[in-house]
This record gives structure tokens, C-alpha cells and sequence, in this order.
């Protein structure tokens, strides 16, 4: 089969479309044919180095398929099924996967960066790393969202407990967390200000929802802000930049205000005035992938139709350079996907 690999970090030279062996296929494992695949910003860090990875790697870590052959031991999957692959490796054994905590497994990896990944023909997995595709989406749609999708709902769902009197504040809702995080506020009829990058990106925003869409890089944020929630500042505030956004986020954080977390983008070290998270009682919350529930409930929402991927671009994985130039020069709203 061919698949996308990288022998060392680097820059998009770095990404082949190579021949590799045919993986395996164990007792308890499914093989899928990999019909598509989405880019997720951890591909472009995987590919410029993050530590402790082992080289070669087949990179990416979202994909949906068609089941091409089963293992013995294998009893929820036929072969011609049509299924979403989960990006999260868990053993499910452990106390943290046996109180449905699965995103803090003991021994806990993603696809495409703990071992080999979704930008290929063929991967053979666990059955448990599978779901039943939806019969209402593409297989390009089901691609695009385990990763990004869980990611959101874990954050605002089971870690912010989202509520519908909460105004929420979606940074960058061009990107593909973004875009869900907006979305699924918006299924529970919250209030939402979100930003882009550009005119084009606010106007996205707007289509997709948002209340108030603002240009992170030419609107005044917290004078907008204060406006629109007549100075009691946001409930809610989606973070996933770090560094560039943090001081302008606890400015406009409200009195009892959450803010959840899953990324840096933009750097790590951010500074916290504990005067203002103490008096105003503020929680910041932590939040790394999702748990089986929170991929359940963001395919519930999608198969409900109240909330739909968004894909900007797809591009041939052989042309996986040009994919990820596409996202790292920040022109895509939603998620990129290829296709083998």
C-alpha cells in the first residue's frame, strides 16, 4: 500500500507518499481502507518535531473507511462496513478507562503520533478505536471530526458544562476545534462571539452562527465585548492559541467565568494575575482529546443534523505538501481533508 511517512522532522519536503508493507492484522484487530483523512494542526507538529517519537511514522490522525477484513476475535465489525475511526488509543482496562475516562488511560496515544497514523491506504486498528459511520455523512464529513469534534465537546461539554444561559467567546472559529466549539454552543442556544482572521472568516463565523463575529487582528476585543454583554464580560471562553490571546481572554472573563483549554498555538507560557481568579472566582480547566462519550455525543449532534463539518478544502494525499502548506499559511475555514 502507499502511505504518507516521515523519516525525520522538518518542513513539507520532509512528508513521502511511499510504498509500505500492508500492516498486519491481529486477533483483535479490523483492517480499514482508508477512504479519507483530515489534517489536524498536531500533524504539523509531529512533522517539525515533537520529542520522543519514533521515526519512520505514518503521520495523521482522523480517517473513516471501509472494513477490508477482521481478526478472529473481532464481533461489532463486518467486513464491508462503513466506519469513523477514533484518533485516541486507550486500553481500556485501566481504572481511568473503566470509569469512562478513556482520554486518561495510563497508557493513553493518538494515531499518527504515539504509532502509525490515518494518511495511508490501509490501517488495522482495535475494534474498540472504531464507530458505525452515520449514513448521512460522506465518508469525507466523518473524517473531519473525530479529533477536532470530541476535542470541543469534551471542552465545553464535559468540561466546562456548557449551559444555555452562557455567553461563549470562540477564539479562531476558522479552525477546525473552532468551528465545532461554535457550532455545538450554538446547538444549545447560547450566545456566541466568535473571531477570524480576516473579513471573510467573520462573515463564515456569522453563517455558521456566531452573534457577534470579530477580527482578532483589527477589532478592539475587549472594548467589542464589553458592549455586547453590556460590561459583564463572556461565561464561557473557548481557548486553543495560548500565549497571543491569554491576556485579552482574562480581561474579558466574567465573575464566575470558565475558561477551557486544549492548546497553545501561539506559545505556552502565559502570565495569571491570581488576584482577579480568586476574586472573581474564575476556573481555568484543562482538556486534552474526549472520552468515548464525548465522540458519541459530537456524532449524535452531527446525525441530528445540528451540527455539520465543515470542510474547506480535499486535497489528493499524494499532494499532502500542499495540504499542509494550505493550513500553515491559515487559509482554510474548517477542517482539510484528504482523499488516497
Amino acid at each position: 500500500m502507499k502511505a504518507v511517512r516521515i523519516h525525520e522532522h522538518g518542513s513539507e519536503e520532509v512528508l513521502v507518499w511511499e510504498e509500505v508493507s500492508l500492516p498486519e492484522v491481529k486477533d483483535d484487530q479490523v483492517l480499514v481502507e482508508i477512504k479519507a483523512a483530515a489534517i489536524n494542526h498536531l500533524d504539523i507538529w509531529v512533522r517539525k518535531g515533537i520529542p520522543g517519537i519514533s521515526l519512520p511514522m505514518i503521520i495523521g490522525s482522523d480517517g473513516a473507511g471501509v472494513v477490508a477484513e477482521v481478526g478472529k476475535g473481532v464481533d461489532k465489525f463486518n467486513i464491508g462496513d462503513e466506519v469513523i475511526i477514533n484518533p485516541l488509543l486507550f486500553c481500556g482496562t485501566c481504572s481511568s478507562c473503566l470509569d469512562s475516562q478513556e482520554n486518561q488511560c495510563s497508557s493513553m496515544g493518538i494515531l499518527g503520533e504515539t504509532t502509525n497514523g490515518t494518511n495511508c491506504e490501509f490501517i488495522a486498528l482495535n475494534q474498540r478505536s472504531l464507530n458505525k459511520k452515520p449514513t448521512n455523512i460522506s465518508f469525507e464529513s466523518a473524517a473531519s471530526f473525530p479529533l477536532a469534534g470530541q476535542t470541543s465537546y469534551q471542552m465545553l461539554i464535559n468540561r466546562a458544562m456548557l449551559k444555555k444561559s452562557d455567553i461563549v467567546f470562540i477564539w479562531g472559529a476558522s479552525s477546525g476545534v473552532g468551528s465545532f466549539g461554535l457550532q455545538i454552543a450554538k446547538s444549545y442556544d447560547c450566545k456566541v462571539i466568535a473571531t477570524g482572521g480576516s473579513k471573510e472568516k467573520c462573515e463564515y463565523a456569522s453563517k455558521l452562527g456566531a452573534d457577534l463575529s470579530l477580527n482578532h487582528y483589527k477589532d478592539d476585543i475587549v472594548s467589542k465585548v464589553k458592549d455586547f454583554t453590556k460590561g459583564k464580560g463572556v461565561n464561557l471562553i473557548f481557548e486553543h492559541s495560548g500565549f497571543e490571546t491569554w491576556s485579552t481572554s482574562m480581561k474579558i472573563l466574567s465573575r464566575y467565568g470558565r475558561l477551557v483549554t486544549c492548546g497553545s498555538t501561539t506559545g505556552p507560557k502565559v502570565s495569571i494575575d491570581l488576584r482577579y481568579i480568586f476574586f472573581k472566582q474564575q476556573s481555568i480547566l484543562g482538556s486534552t482529546m474526549g472520552t468515548l462519550s464525548a465522540l458519541d455525543g459530537i456524532m449524535n449532534l452531527i446525525s441530528d443534523g445540528a451540527v455539520t463539518p465543515v470542510i474547506d478544502k480535499v486535497f489528493p494525499m499524494e499532494n499532502i505538501a500542499d495540504a499542509h502548506k494550505y493550513i500553515e499559511n491559515s487559509n482554510q475555514f474548517g477542517k482539510v481533508v484528504l482523499v488516497p
